[in-house]
């Protein structure tokens, strides 16, 4: 059987950065090991972050930093982040150069290398190896050496998923943890897999 293509470099360098947040859903995420074993799960949950009017993007205003000048990199650029001083967060630079947009992967449904997920997270019920941002970074080993990859390239990828994600199966409603944005708070920005559960506990129906 083939092994599914990679995402092109034109999915990301769209400009409709919340159709590329749903249209996300569903396609498989691959860190593969030091070994060569492959790591991947199922995107089933995503945030559009779209600067610089965006007060809840880290490029709000335009804010240009050694930690978000990646943003304004072109679409199909990893985006790492270290937060909380405790855990990563996986993110796809979208549009086109200089526009600081990006899609944070907030859960994933594990496909392949489960056995490793389960070594590098221990957790009681499978359910809870990556259903949030930073578990997903957790269990496929997603770090600062990722910040800055071509998602095009062989360190980190996103390839066609296995089946496509129906309209009617996917929800959308308000992103978590942003309540310092002001008006921005209420936008239906977030993008999930209805009744998959892997999705993140937090606020997972409008």
């Amino acid at each position: 059987m083939a092994r599914p293509k990679k995402l092109p470099r034109s999915f990301y360098t769209r400009d409709d950065t919340l159709l590329i947040a749903r249209e996300l859903l569903g396609q498989r995420l691959v860190v593969p090991d030091g070994e060569g074993l492959r790591v991947s799960g199922r995107i089933v949950e995503t945030e559009a972050y779209m600067a610089p009017e965006d007060r809840a993007s880290h490029a709000y205003g335009g804010r240009r930093t050694p930690r978000t000048d990646v943003m304004f990199a072109r679409g199909g650029t990893a985006y790492v982040y270290f937060i909380y001083g405790m855990h990563f967060q996986f993110n796809v630079v979208t549009g086109r150069v200089g526009v600081p947009h990006a899609v944070l992967v907030r859960a994933v449904e594990p496909l392949e290398g489960i056995e490793e997920m389960r070594a590098r997270r221990a957790v009681k019920d499978d359910r809870s190896l990556t259903n949030g941002p930073g578990k997903l970074c957790a269990a496929l080993r997603i770090d600062r050496r990722h910040n800055r990859a071509d998602l095009c390239g062989n360190l980190i990828w996103i390839e066609e998923g296995d089946e496509s994600v129906a309209k009617g199966e996917i929800a959308c409603g308000p992103r978590v943890g942003i309540d310092y944005a002001g008006e921005f708070v209420t936008k239906p920005w977030r993008f999930w897999i209805r009744d998959n559960p892997y999705v993140s506990k937090t606020k997972k129906a409008p």
